[in-house]
């Protein structure tokens, strides 16, 4: 696929399948080798062998690796809301002004996803919630799924009696943490283009947790439905109106496989600002980057940050009628397989720079360095946020030290975007 300075080469397709067929039961594939050092892109199951406890191994410090050891913090659908949640409830203990709620009860700056309960464990806190709006659509996930196998709607509670033995006293049959669900609250307000529900697909680079520093991929992109969308009941069970994953509207008849019914960000951008205004896509964009850092900093303080790690997320954003963006899922291990010609390019790239950041200068891997990489190896990431550099450049640059407004990067006051915007991120 090329080299990168000329030090580390990069396998081929024919090589890569070879790899894989010698890897794969392993759970592991090499991706780079030269004559110093091999690095492996692992699997999420992988990962949790090589930390284990009992049959783990013990990394040198010339070895990383591509997931954190309980990377599921942020990336089990359950585990995600939880430590949310829980972050909350510390800011609010802490007298934080980001807490700060209306007179509904809502937060004001950390509403950024669907009010969700956990089933089996919050099925009675659910189905109070339920009945103050009966009308509501529900959507029910597997907390340990991905590709949109398992999911489907709901919005009356007999459609999920079938979950509960016993309705009396809401014990549901769980045999295994792999079958619980969470329930969220459906987005059935999205912003439509051209009839069509989307969402947005985002890369986030995080080098260390402690301290936080992360990085944005410029190039996502966001996958359409091929389906024209309706909130209509009669249409619930048709998931090519209502899921964006790859792997369920690939099977549709209308999906195009030349664009494979993806839209790049900067042609998302370009829409809004046509349609919307320049200013409110600004806000738009500034509270999506808000809502990224702001899952990153509920899971810091419960993730092992391990230093022989990184991890690049695939983040999952839905964008309401209002503009108002929302956290659905985040993912371990975003596809890196490409759908089209423009795919193809885009996650190499994607790749690429990834490990020019993990491993600067294609140098043997230091798990001891400071993990600052310079700019020029930046390539199309930028950085989100570095938790170093805010502190040192004083509270008002830091969110949870703020009220409520920022401070821009020239040094006047920010837009009123309704929230403390990291303006000073980049």
């Amino acid at each position: 696929l090329g080299t990168m300075a000329g030090k580390v080469k990069w396998v081929t397709d024919i090589e890569k399948s070879v790899l894989i067929n010698n890897f794969e039961k392993r759970g592991w594939i090499q991706v780079a080798e030269n004559e110093d050092w091999n690095f492996y892109w692992m699997s999420v199951q992988t990962i949790r062998n090589v930390f284990s406890v009992e049959t783990g191994y013990r990394l040198s410090d010339d070895q990383i690796v591509n997931h954190f050891p309980n990377h599921y913090e942020l990336t089990r659908k359950d585990l995600m809301v939880k430590n949310i949640k829980r972050y909350r409830k510390e800011l609010e203990k802490e007298g934080s002004p980001l807490a700060e709620k209306d007179e509904n009860g809502k937060y004001i700056y950390l509403d950024f996803v669907p009010v969700t309960f956990m089933l089996p464990a919050d099925y009675n806190l659910f189905v109070e919630e339920f009945r103050k709006n009966p009308s509501s659509t529900w959507i029910m996930k597997p907390c340990g799924k991905a590709q949109g196998k398992g999911i489907f709607l709901i919005n009356k509670l007999s459609q999920i009696k079938k979950w509960s033995r016993d309705s009396k006293t809401s014990s549901f049959v769980s045999q295994s943490s792999k079958e619980a669900y969470v329930i969220s609250l459906y987005i059935n307000n999205p912003l439509l283009i051209g009839g069509k529900k989307f969402d947005l697909r985002l890369y986030v680079l995080v080098s260390t947790y402690r301290p936080l520093r992360c990085y944005m991929y410029k190039l996502g992109f966001c996958r359409f439905c091929t389906v024209k969308y309706t909130p209509s009941t009669s249409e619930l069970d048709n998931m090519f109106v209502h899921l964006t994953n790859v792997a369920i509207q690939k099977h549709g008849d209308d999906y195009n496989h030349i664009h494979g019914g993806k839209w790049t960000v900067s042609n998302l951008r370009l829409y809004l600002e046509s349609t919307r205004g320049k200013e409110v896509t600004n806000k738009l964009f500034d509270e999506i980057h808000w809502i990224i850092v702001q899952s990153l900093k509920a899971v810091a303080p419960v993730m092992n940050n391990d230093k022989h790690c990184f991890e690049c997320y695939g983040y999952d954003i839905i964008i309401d009628d209002k503009l108002k963006p929302w956290l659905i899922e985040v993912n371990a291990s975003p596809s890196l397989t490409s759908s089209t010609a423009n795919d193809r390019i885009l996650k190499y790239n994607l790749i690429n720079d990834t490990l020019n950041i993990a491993v600067p200068n294609g140098e043997i891997p230091d798990c001891k360095w400071n993990k600052s990489p310079p700019k020029e190896v930046l390539g199309n990431y930028e950085v989100l946020y570095d938790e170093e550099m805010a502190q040192s450049d004083g509270p008002e640059r830091d969110p949870r030290g703020r009220s409520g407004q920022s401070m821009g990067a020239k040094g006047s006051r920010a837009r009123d975007l309704g929230k403390p915007v990291l303006t000073t991120w980049k």
